[in-house]
């Protein structure tokens, strides 16, 4: 059993992203190894994915054990092929270069992916019975102090004009990192209460499911 405190957490947004790296083909394997010729992406580095596989599609992950023309994206399994059709998974990664990070958080809040179900019954039946559907996506929510200086607002700003996805990372003070690929908001102006500090709001509309990795 383990028992943590966040405190210590470091949120981070990426604020440059390389020129993205066409994937010819992904393998049904577990970690999936990418192949990408002249790729030059180092070892660690993070990429979101853009695949033919829908679960696949805007996922992010590391490069693992990467060659000249291949690498292995860390901790994605694809081996189900039920899900993952042969074949079908080519895309392109793109590669995260520099980060920023979102300060002066104030509170965190996170809401949705709890799972649905479809209720039925039988004529015989006297009581229903239920099966799991789809699960409810996931937003989080940062309050954070106004302070119009910080390098990752404009940051946020561009991503609520443009409409396209950000990675997010978050760094545990255990060692353990959680990303997120997510649409970006932030609120336009900040609150006013008397005697309590102005903040803003920014929201995270996660686009695929995070991916986690340990210390």
């Amino acid at each position: 059993m383990a028992f943590k405190l966040p405190n210590g957490a470091i949120m981070e947004i990426g604020s440059v992203f390389a020129t993205a790296v066409l994937a010819t083909a992904i393998s049904n394997a577990n970690p999936a190894e990418v192949t990408a010729d002249g790729h030059a992406l180092d070892e660690g580095a993070v990429v979101v994915v853009t695949s033919g596989w829908t679960r696949l599609d805007g996922k992010v992950a590391r490069v693992a054990d990467p060659t000249a023309d291949a690498f292995d994206l860390e901790g994605i399994d694809t081996s189900n092929l039920n899900v993952y059709t042969a074949g079908s998974g080519a895309g392109s990664v793109r590669a995260v270069t520099a980060w920023a990070q979102i300060a002066q958080i104030t509170d965190v809040a996170t809401s949705g992916g709890d799972q649905q179900f479809a209720t039925f019954g039988f004529l015989e039946d006297d009581d229903d019975r239920q099966l799991p559907t789809t699960k409810n996506p996931i937003t989080i929510t940062l309050t954070v102090a106004d302070d119009p200086t910080q390098a990752y607002v404009p940051i946020c700003e561009e991503a609520d004009e443009d409409k396209e996805t950000r990675v997010v990372r978050l760094k545990l003070p255990n060692g353990s990192v959680i990303y997120y690929n997510a649409y970006v908001s932030i609120s336009a102006t900040p609150t006013l209460a008397r005697n309590n500090i102005m903040t803003r709001t920014i929201t995270l509309s996660l686009a695929a499911r995070p991916t986690r990795y340990a210390a």
